[in-house]
């Protein structure tokens, strides 16, 4: 059965673009055209589409609007196009905090051009997020009932519920001073999810975090910001040399990879370019291995929800050098990609839920 899209996007010229890439792929299926928000709302209600790919600077009503209003009458999956600008970014990260599951960047040049490369990418990219069912804007509506998306109260206002913890299994009982450095690794669902993470830890935080998210080199800035303003710990944008010190997290620049080093008494950052062919950047296995070796038997690791399989191998890393590694359960990921990963490969400590993971990082001293 072919999967059912439907595309919305104030353009006409965007809209044609993106249907003939979609129309290669034999599976799927474009259904409706939308110019605006409101028409969107409409078509997804009329048409139950199995994906919506949504545009966010639209006439009448706005991507974001959008959204949160098909997440409040028929939760479905959402893949938003974002300009590659910093206003950008902050409008893609309000999308991604209303429901939707995923974004691709919108060039002109690779719309309109005949990109094999940008054709394929958005044929796998609505396989990959078809099968979350709008779960993004469910677990948000089951968290705040009566609200149509969650916002995390600015640093001097947070008030948390306690959250409901997993009995830990007895091996991954948490020892005083056992860890020196946090990293977690994340893709897909990982805005939202890190912002439930970080803004349950407190300002004295005693260890340093370190956060590797899969994003475009001109949203990490935005996005560091962002948490930054929600978290009571500091956050910014990692530069090459910031050390890492607690009760400070620092987050991965996108379009280059982030590693860690001991040098002098002193854990630090290094920032480094990419080499030919390699997919993800910033990289989880890349940031994992390199805190296996700077850190051995020291780092907690952490794997989000996510699509594909980065941070496994480096997690492999990580336990042969006697470091532990925690995961995401299935029921809490947008995508269970990256956490199952690890969880297949018989890597993880523990497997939590996602309201949880904060809460048992903020247990240790």
């Amino acid at each position: 059965m072919k999967l059912r899209v439907l595309v919305v996007d104030d353009s006409g010229f965007f809209r044609r673009r993106i249907r003939t890439m979609l129309d290669a792929d034999p599976t799927l299926e474009v259904i409706g055209e939308a110019g605006n928000g409101r028409e969107a709302i409409e078509q997804t209600l009329r048409l139950k589409p199995d994906v919506v790919t949504m545009d966010i600077e639209m006439p009448e009503m706005d991507g974001i609007a959008a959204v949160k209003e098909i997440m409040r009458r028929r939760p479905t999956p959402i893949l938003m196009f974002s300009s590659l600008t910093y206003e950008g970014a902050q409008a893609t990260l309000d999308a991604l905090d209303a429901g939707a599951v995923d974004f691709l960047p919108k060039r002109f040049a690779d719309i309109s051009g005949d990109t094999d490369q940008v054709q394929r990418q958005l044929q796998r990219r609505i396989h990959e997020v078809s099968g979350q069912a709008g779960r993004a804007g469910r677990l948000r509506q089951s968290e705040a009932p009566g609200r149509d998306t969650v916002t995390p109260e600015p640093r001097a206002n947070v008030a948390r519920a306690p959250a409901e913890i997993t009995p830990p299994r007895p091996s991954a009982v948490v020892r005083s001073g056992r860890y020196g450095l946090v990293v977690i690794g994340t893709s897909t669902g990982g805005p939202v999810a890190l912002q439930k993470v970080l803004t349950q830890l407190p300002a004295n935080y005693p260890l340093p975090v370190l956060l590797i998210q899969h994003m475009p080199e001109s949203f990490t800035r935005a996005f560091a910001e962002r948490l930054n303003e929600l978290c009571q710990i500091q956050v910014k944008e990692a530069e090459d040399g910031d050390s890492l010190i607690p009760g400070r997290a620092l987050l991965a620049p996108g379009g280059r990879h982030t590693g860690v080093e001991h040098k002098g008494g002193r854990l630090s950052v290094r920032i480094f370019e990419a080499e030919p062919g390699q997919f993800y950047k910033p990289s989880v296995d890349i940031a994992f291995n390199d805190a296996a070796r700077a850190c051995p038997g020291k780092v907690l690791a952490v794997v989000l929800t996510g699509m594909g399989a980065d941070g496994c191998e480096g997690a492999r890393l990580l336990k042969q050098t006697g470091s532990s590694v925690w995961s995401q359960d299935e029921a809490t990921s947008v995508i269970y990609g990256m956490p199952g990963a690890v969880a297949k490969a018989g890597l993880t400590d523990r497997v939590l839920p996602l309201e949880s993971v904060g809460a048992e990082l903020a247990r240790l001293r």
